[in-house]
């Protein structure tokens, strides 16, 4: 498929990386232009390329950039054509995009974005999965214990696409649902970033408690920090899986 990518963070570069590996046409931008792009994001063929370039021709636009900057892309975003798959990877916290009163209130985070691109559908994956995790524990279809990633789309198509495209990234695709279920993938539930099989994703899904969501990010965010505040300690995937599990779980 022809795929731009918007953002070369952690999860962007892996995107990037695993899915034109895969064999996919990928093109990949970032606000600071493609000459900034470093050479291991474009290791296995993706294409750095300008942000008015990135959504031209393409039948997926994958968003991996910071939650609050979603906004900004609206008007590419409207310029699409209807079939194009949008794909968001991005989460909320209040601690790195200030407070956004609509998502405080309860609104969920996709319907959110979905709002702010005017109404344009989109699908929700690869958010629920870390960085290292996801750069390091893809592995073939059928392996025992393989990673499940969520994935909410209100449209089959969106649905469908986004799932292929995660099963190409190294791990099983789970059908959690439409946008408006997507608050079961966020921040603070327990299939967020615990690194759970499709096996155990339903239970994981279904025991959800969504008033409890910000409380458990919040809590998990401090804790984070606390390890990492003096800069000499690094907490590894594994670290975070435990932390993550016991705190959401």
């Amino acid at each position: 498929m022809r795929i731009g990518i918007v953002g070369v963070g952690n999860i962007g570069k892996t995107l990037a990386r695993t899915l034109a590996k895969a064999g996919h046409q990928v093109k990949v931008a970032n606000s600071r232009g493609p000459h900034t792009i470093e050479d291991d994001v474009l290791a296995f063929g993706a294409r750095a390329v300008s942000t008015a370039e990135v959504v031209q021709d393409v039948e997926v636009v994958i968003l991996s950039i910071p939650f609050i900057r979603l906004p900004e892309l609206a008007p590419s975003i409207a310029n699409l054509p209807a079939e194009v798959t949008v794909v968001d990877t991005s989460n909320y916290y209040p601690s790195r995009d200030g407070r956004i009163d609509a998502v405080e209130a309860g609104q969920v985070e996709s319907l959110w974005v979905v709002e702010q691109f005017d109404g344009r559908p989109i699908a929700k994956a690869w958010n629920a999965i870390g960085s290292d995790s996801f750069a390091h524990k893809g592995t073939p279809p059928g392996t025992p214990g393989r990673i499940a990633i969520p994935v909410a789309a209100d449209r089959e198509t969106d649905k469908r696409v986004a799932m292929s495209l995660v099963e190409d990234t190294g791990f099983d695709a789970f059908d959690a649902g439409t946008l408006a279920e997507s608050w079961r993938q966020q921040p603070g539930a327990p299939g967020y970033c615990t690194d759970l099989t499709s096996e155990e994703m339903p239970a994981a899904l279904a025991s959800t408690e969504r008033a409890r969501l910000p409380k458990r990010r919040d809590i998990a965010v401090a804790a984070i920090q606390e390890r990492l505040g003096n800069g000499t300690t690094n907490a590894d995937a594994d670290y975070l899986v435990r932390l993550i599990r016991v705190l959401f779980m």
